[in-house]
């Protein structure tokens, strides 16, 4: 990640991810919400969206984890250099550490919704300890470095670190709409600000550099934070408000005997799944 590219492109998987996760759970809440919608909230729809967000994770995951071993200047797979006597590439292990658990996460997801044989309950529970896992390993990612380095991502700390919290109250209260909202809206902050260190750090060509001692910059970064959220905020918000005006909008055009014989039709794929 010691470059602009390096923080644009988890940025932009942050936000796509956050964004997804947006429109996935005001749908369900929504078609939940509504009895008359039920073929839009059907279980077996549910399992197969978790089933592919899941394989696309995973498969983000091992791209990483490939990525950041055979890049030209990374490790190879080799952890400490017996030569020079030194660890070797530990920023490229790190990051690989943090793919590796949330391929894991994916892959417990996978199960869950294909096998039946793990709780449900435990995606959520590898979820929320890859995203600690995250955070856990960038807070001891800041040693030595300058002032406003240190200070924009300890900032990315309190979203990571709530995103995790909120996953795991998600264990116990599973399908919260306010808790998953709340994720969405971390999962957003935290890429749009991977963006913004991208550009304070790493300012792309044309872009004023920045003064890593200036306090007025700190003050500065501290009140843009709280803007990247309120714009996090207003777009869970947004999105939200959509989903619904949408399902309730199809609802009226839909007729009462084409929803009584979608309802029916659910039904039977819901039994012949429990069977």
């Amino acid at each position: 990640m010691g470059n602009f590219k390096g923080h644009a492109l988890p940025g932009s998987f942050f936000l796509i991810v956050g964004l997804w996760w947006s429109v996935k759970f005001s749908l369900w809440h929504a078609s939940r919400r509504n009895k008359n919608a039920c073929h839009l909230a059907s279980k077996i729809t549910y399992r197969r969206l978790e089933v592919i967000e899941a394989s696309v994770i995973l498969l983000f995951a091992l791209v990483g984890m490939l990525a950041e071993q055979f890049v030209p200047d990374g490790p190879q797979l080799k952890l400490y250099n017996y030569e020079d006597k030194h660890w070797d590439h530990l920023m490229n292990w790190q990051h690989a550490t943090m793919y590796l658990f949330f391929g894991i996460s994916a892959a417990v997801s996978i199960t869950v919704h294909t096998t039946g044989v793990m709780p449900i309950a435990f995606d959520r529970l590898l979820l929320a300890i890859a995203v600690f896992v995250e955070g856990f390993l960038f807070y001891y990612h800041l040693h030595g470095r300058l002032m406003l380095d240190v200070h924009v991502h300890q900032l990315l700390l309190f979203a990571i670190f709530g995103g995790a919290l909120t996953i795991f109250l998600e264990v116990f209260f599973r399908g919260n709409i306010l808790l998953e909202l709340l994720r969405c809206s971390l999962c957003l902050l935290q890429g749009s600000w991977l963006w913004q260190i991208g550009f304070v750090l790493y300012p792309p060509s044309g872009f004023p550099e920045w003064d890593s001692m200036d306090h007025n910059n700190m003050m500065f970064i501290t009140m843009c934070y709280c803007w990247h959220y309120a714009f996090a905020l207003l777009t869970v918000a947004a999105i939200f408000t959509i989903i619904s005006w949408l399902v309730q909008t199809k609802l009226k055009k839909t007729p009462q005997l084409e929803m009584g014989l979608l309802k029916t039709k659910e039904r039977e794929e819901e039994s012949e799944e429990d069977l």
